[in-house]
């Protein structure tokens, strides 16, 4: 029973970075029909942002207070990053798949090799509070602080998410420019500005989970955040894409598959399962669990 719940916890804390990395991903994708191949490295970006910060910015002495600090640096990191990208490449490229796509290719290779090139190749641990390290008892089961902290983070960004896209006046015409873009600009709203806002929140939301995925892999390397793409894309399209509840029971769907697989049959095959788990739902429901069907 206990080995069961620290299977969940850890399933929970890996669920958390999946809905990262994916909910910025299905809002860009689902939302805005990009494909941006290079969100994954802005994962990596966050990651290091939060590195650079824990292990080299001696200012503050407790590592609580730095990693807060981490946090809303490797945030920042991706706003400004996420600015950069869409004003200077995407918006010009709305509706251009293919050159969206190379795009964000050779974008994701540059910003790879940059990471290489400053910090090397090699898997550079991270510092960490004492806190993350320890331990909460839960009916009898270890877990881990780290988990804990990422998925109460990863569900406070969920509830954020859900409220601001069904309930905000931004999110309304966010949701109203996907459908129709030249009736709400009709009406004198500034659509573009509402994308590239989008764009930001993907591509901070991406640098979150970098941030969270440094403490939860215990470390960074410029390759983590492309390892984890494709399990991204998994999570997206289960989930239906532009649905942020979706992408939330997909990311657990996920996790909690790979996990299980790994821990009771063989280590390797939860990618596998998962693999699996998507072509089940490609066959039964291809437009994902809480995605729309598309109109002719």
């Amino acid at each position: 029973m206990t080995t069961l719940i620290v299977l969940t916890a850890t399933s929970l804390g890996l669920a958390g970075l999946y809905f990262l990395l994916s909910s910025g991903l299905s809002l860009i994708f689902g939302l805005m029909d990009v494909l941006n191949v290079a969100h994954a490295a802005t994962f990596g970006v966050g990651g290091y942002a939060a590195w650079v910060v824990m292990d080299r910015f001696d200012l503050i002495d407790s590592l609580a207070a730095r990693f807060a600090v981490a946090i809303v640096v490797a945030v920042i990191f991706g706003c400004v990053l996420g600015y950069f990208v869409e004003r200077t490449l995407i918006a010009r490229n709305y509706g251009d798949h293919l050159t969206q796509i190379l795009i964000t290719l050779g974008l994701a290779f540059v910003m790879e090799g940059l990471i290489g090139g400053i910090f090397s190749y090699s898997p550079q641990s991270i510092a960490q509070p004492a806190w993350f390290t320890d331990v909460t008892v839960i009916l009898g089961g270890r877990i881990p602080n780290s988990r804990i902290l990422i998925f109460g983070i990863s569900a406070l960004v969920l509830v954020s998410l859900l409220f601001f896209m069904k309930k905000s006046k931004y999110g309304l015409i966010i949701r109203a420019g996907v459908e129709n873009r030249r009736m709400v600009q009709a009406l004198g709203i500034d659509v573009a500005r509402s994308f590239t806002f989008v764009f930001v929140l993907g591509a901070a939301l991406a640098c979150l989970g970098g941030a969270l995925g440094a403490v939860y892999f215990t470390g960074i390397t410029p390759a983590l955040g492309p390892n984890l793409l494709i399990f991204a894309f998994i999570v997206v399209i289960i989930g239906g894409l532009g649905s942020i509840g979706g992408t939330a029971i997909a990311a657990a769907l996920v996790a909690f598959t790979q996990q299980i697989v790994n821990f009771y049959v063989s280590t390797g095959l939860g990618d596998i399962a998962v693999v699996g788990l998507l072509a089940a739902v490609l066959l039964l429901r291809p437009q994902g669990l809480l995605g729309r069907v598309a109109s002719a």
